[in-house]
């Protein structure tokens, strides 16, 4: 006898997916495929039992026994007719596997965008553009600062050379090399080319005699031939 009211019921066990109306996408995925399996080993049986009614159906036709042909014959079409149903199942096991996978695909790739973009606000919290802004122009200043230290620390110290003396002792240096190419250019030969001086007063009276002896030889040569 129960003195506290009615029996309370028994709350139903959780479910291997932790309970409710909801299931894992996953583990539903795994069953699907297992009852797709499943119809395909059915459909095998039933296509090799509707194979061998036809074959049936042949052999009584062939032996002129139009009636056992005929009886096996409808019971081939209502094999068949099964095997159609079990194929209409098996694309809608198909049709909802494929709708799975691409749910969970999405829902990962959400999860992935999810995190990425939770990563960039935290990274963001310290990184804004005032920040980076401000950052720069420290930057810029130390930049000018340290060129202004550089050229500084190249200056001379005390320039003790005047400019303008510098350009007229460079001017002097350039006047006497031009006269140094000047004065060292050889001189033209200004002494005149002597020539033979010719024979005064004709020939000589040994010179005379002599060409009259050759002239009085050469006469008596020729006497002499005739």
């Amino acid at each position: 006898m129960n003195f506290f009211g009615k029996k309370r019921t028994a709350a139903p066990a959780p479910t291997r997916n932790g309970g409710g109306n909801g299931s894992d996408p996953t583990s539903t995925i795994v069953t699907l495929r297992e009852s797709l399996k499943t119809l395909d080993k059915r459909e095998d049986h039933i296509q090799k039992k509707a194979d061998q009614l036809l074959a049936e159906a042949k052999a009584n036709l062939k032996a002129k026994d139009k009636k056992k042909a005929a009886h096996a014959l409808k019971r081939k079409k209502m094999y068949d007719a099964q095997i159609e149903k079990i194929q209409g199942s098996k694309m809608t096991l198909e049709s909802q596997i494929m709708s799975l996978e691409s749910s969970v695909q999405n829902m990962e790739t959400f999860k992935a965008m999810k995190q990425g973009q939770e990563a960039m606000k935290q990274v963001r919290k310290n990184v804004d553009v005032d920040n980076v802004d401000d950052m720069m122009d420290e930057i810029r200043e130390e930049m000018e600062t340290a060129n202004e230290i550089s050229e500084a620390i190249g200056r001379p110290v005390d320039d003790v050379f005047d400019e303008d003396e510098l350009l007229s002792e460079l001017n002097e240096l350039e006047e006497q090399d031009l006269e140094e190419q000047l004065l060292s250019e050889p001189k033209a030969d200004a002494t005149p080319f002597n020539m033979p001086d010719a024979p005064m007063g004709g020939l000589s009276k040994d010179a005379v005699e002599e060409e009259d002896e050759e002239k009085a030889l050469r006469e008596l040569e020729a006497s002499l031939a005739m």
